[in-house]
């Protein structure tokens, strides 16, 4: 499936989409409930498919099943309520708004970081970016009078789908509830004026998401997936998920033994050479560029940075 969170009518709500439709899975199994007679329907819709999220994540597999159910029921079926909306007539937002954590790696391609001089990590370089960076694929990224030197990473994601601690390689796919793309935005300057990147990645709306969420029964490997960001329709970025120097599945297993990793939170893998910083002459973004990041099997997300002033 590709779960979204979509406001429409002023009410922000989770749903699937197919094609060019976005179904209100909430909606959804509430009506199939009460098409099958049950009395306590909002209440069980309530309880599996919550309107946000990470509600509807901490659900798990059986959460999982019933919005799949009540896809099919909603496409099938004309109701008094509205369940099946046009893509355009409801604003598409990031299929994760308001993760307990957003975890970054730095470092983890390794052309990257041969770009930017270092040796390969022992272990995962780890910085994090919070809730007030994220917009959603259709949002602008805004650029702050703070720096020039806005730059781009296209970031291949995975959001944790059941809680998590200690867990294996072997196993940690189970814990995974999908996939998205995230544009780790940042400002260069501002995150170098210490040795701690935390300043020039915490701006606000640095963290475009989406177009949704693919959850990982369609998409079973996150292995050998082509990632590519272009600006102006001009290639910046290419790579591949093989070149990771810390896979998926030792990213789960080495943050589980840090932390408990919990349904919702989100975590950036990393980002392929060809940085603006990195670049001979340096290209930051600048007020009206288009960065267009594509993942095979995800989808695309495009964003255009709009100058804020004063």
């Amino acid at each position: 499936m590709k779960l979204v969170t979509f406001a429409q009518n002023g009410l922000t709500r989770i749903g699937a989409v197919e094609g060019e439709q976005v179904i209100d899975l909430n909606a959804a199994l509430k009506a199939k409930l009460e098409s099958e007679g049950k009395i306590r329907a909002e209440k069980i819709s309530e309880a599996y498919i919550p309107t946000d999220m990470k509600g509807f994540l901490q659900g798990g597999k059986e959460s999982l099943e019933l919005a799949k159910e009540s896809v099919q029921f909603a496409l099938n079926n004309e109701s008094a309520v509205q369940l099946v909306f046009d893509k355009t007539d409801v604003k598409v937002g990031a299929p994760v708004t308001n993760p307990g954590k957003m975890i970054c790696v730095g470092h983890n391609y390794r052309e990257h970081i041969l770009e930017m001089g270092r040796e390969l990590p022992s272990h995962p370089v780890l910085f994090a970016k919070f809730a007030n960076t994220i917009v959603g694929p259709e949002d602008d990224i805004p650029f702050y009078p703070i720096s020039e030197q806005l730059d781009y990473e296209a970031e291949f994601a995975f959001v944790v789908g059941k809680r998590a601690k200690n867990v294996s390689q072997e196993d940690a796919l189970d814990y995974v509830a999908g996939y998205t793309i995230v544009n780790d935005v940042t400002y260069r300057d501002i995150q170098r004026r210490t040795i701690e990147w935390l300043q020039g990645k915490a701006v606000d709306g640095t963290a475009p998401m989406g177009p949704w969420l693919v959850t990982s029964d369609e998409l079973t490997d996150p292995a050998g997936l082509e990632i590519s960001l272009s600006v102006n329709g001009e290639e910046r970025q290419r790579s591949n998920t093989a070149n990771l120097v810390f896979t998926v599945q030792r990213l789960v297993e080495f943050l589980s033994e840090l932390m408990t990793l919990e349904p919702g939170d989100v975590i950036l893998t990393g980002t392929p050479g060809g940085v603006g910083v990195a670049r001979e002459p340096q290209a930051f973004l600048r007020d009206g560029d288009v960065v267009r990041i594509e993942v095979d099997k995800v989808g695309v997300l495009e964003n255009k940075v709009r100058k804020v002033e004063g």
